[in-house]
Parts: C-alpha cells; sequence; structure tokens
C-alpha cells in the first residue's frame, strides 16, 4: 500500500445518508488525487447490500417453485435476526478470501467497507462491529456518516428508482421498515467513551464522524456542485489517516 492510504476504511451510516455518493465519487477521482487527498488507493468494495438482495430473489424463486423461503417472510423481512449477523460475518468472510487470493492485496490496494446497522433487529453497531474479523479490524479506520433519522428517511424516498431495485445508488426502503428496522441508531453510545477511538473485542479501531445534515453527498447523483464534498471529505479522511497511522 502507498504510506499514505489506508489498508480498510469502514464506512457507516443510516441508509441513504450518503455512504454510496462517496464511494461513487471517490470511483470518479483519478487514482493519483485519491490517494493525495482521500489516502485511498485503488479500491475493492465489500457491501452487504448485494448479500442481502440475493437472498430475497433465491427466496422469490423458491416461493415461486412451490418451496419455503429459506432468508426472508414475503415482505422482506429476515427469518431470524440472526442473519444480520451473518452478513458482517460475511464481509469478513469475503476480505478474508481477498487476502488469501491475494496476499499482498494491500501492498496496492484499499478495501472499502460498507454497512448500514440500526438497533431494531439488527442489534446496532456495536453488535456488529463484535462479528467483524481480528484481521480486518487490526487493518481498519471508520467513518461514520452522520445524519438525522428524518433526513435519512427523506433521501431514502428521494433516491429510489423502481426500475432499479438492485441499485446501490437507487435502492430504498419502505417507509414502515425505516421506521422498524433505523430509526434509533446507536452510533452516538457505541464510540461515546472516547472521541477518536472506538473499542472492539480489546482493540481500539480510529474513527471520524462525517456531517451531512446539509447534505453535500447529493450533488454526486444530481450533477451538482461536487467541491463542498471533497473539501469536507479530504479533511475528515485527513484527520482519520491522522490517527490511522498511529494505531
Amino acid at each position: 500500500m502507498p504510506d499514505n492510504a489506508f489498508d480498510v476504511l469502514i464506512l457507516i451510516a443510516r441508509p441513504a445518508a450518503g455512504k454510496s455518493e462517496i464511494i461513487h465519487f471517490l470511483k470518479q477521482t483519478p487514482p493519483d488525487e485519491r490517494v493525495r487527498r482521500f489516502h485511498i488507493g485503488p479500491f475493492v468494495e465489500i457491501d452487504d447490500f448485494p448479500m442481502l438482495w440475493a437472498w430475497f430473489e433465491e427466496d422469490d424463486i423458491l416461493e415461486r417453485l412451490g418451496y419455503p423461503r429459506l432468508h426472508s417472510t414475503p415482505d422482506y423481512y429476515f427469518r431470524d435476526p440472526i442473519l444480520w449477523h451473518v452478513l458482517i460475518e460475511r464481509i469478513s468472510l469475503e476480505y478474508e478470501k481477498l487476502l488469501r487470493r491475494q496476499p499482498d492485496f494491500h501492498d496496492e490496494h484499499t478495501a472499502l467497507i460498507e454497512f448500514s446497522r440500526g438497533m431494531g433487529e439488527a442489534g446496532g453497531y456495536r453488535e456488529a462491529f463484535g462479528h467483524l474479523s481480528d484481521e480486518l479490524l487490526r487493518r481498519a479506520g471508520v467513518m461514520y456518516v452522520d445524519v438525522s433519522y428524518e433526513e435519512s428517511l427523506r433521501k431514502n424516498r428521494a433516491r429510489y428508482d423502481p426500475d432499479q431495485p438492485d441499485s446501490i445508488l437507487h435502492h430504498a426502503l419502505t417507509d414502515e421498515k425505516m421506521e422498524r428496522l433505523y430509526r434509533e441508531d446507536d452510533f452516538a453510545q457505541f464510540s461515546a467513551a472516547d472521541p477518536h477511538w472506538l473499542a472492539v473485542k480489546g482493540r481500539r479501531v480510529p474513527y471520524v464522524i462525517f456531517e451531512n445534515h446539509d447534505d453535500v453527498t447529493t450533488a454526486v447523483r444530481s450533477g451538482g456542485d461536487l467541491a463542498p464534498l471533497a473539501r469536507r471529505l479530504e479533511e475528515r479522511l485527513g484527520a482519520l489517516w491522522e490517527l490511522y497511522r498511529t494505531r
């Protein structure tokens, strides 16, 4: 890995808070500039949404063939809350396979991890981080994109495209699911003990908060001015880098 880039960046937030837009912006940034300004090398994404969506699609196929659904109810809730933790374990497994296939992966690359967890049946971020592997946590920095529940709900409605329900940028939840699964968020409690470090399984994992109440990320989808996003991202990831290199 270049001397000034993260091995692993974990990007977390409520749904529609701006995670996917940030990742899309980073994809469009020239590699040299991305390393210099944002400390992210050529990157591979590991996102649990495609895994979750595949379960829903498989269950629909099973139901159409006359068999019981395995993972979800017909209205797309998990049959057992443990599946939320299975998804986090899958993230760790995908990361493990990535390093197994390419042991020198971090000589050149960053792994970018993305997920959301509310305090409903999913159990929140404290529980989720407890299911990440030690190797992933050892190499990780965390950025939490902070928006209110009301802003998350508004943006979730705004981004929905019925022709692209499986799209990272355009998928959305119903209002009822947002209320049930994501109204409560435990990141403030999870991070309350220290302004810079999360305590996870005996480790200290550096973190920063990216404030997005003024919504600097929607410009990625709307074609607006990207300069405010770039400036804030540079400042926040710069602050995270200063912590990360002392971990």
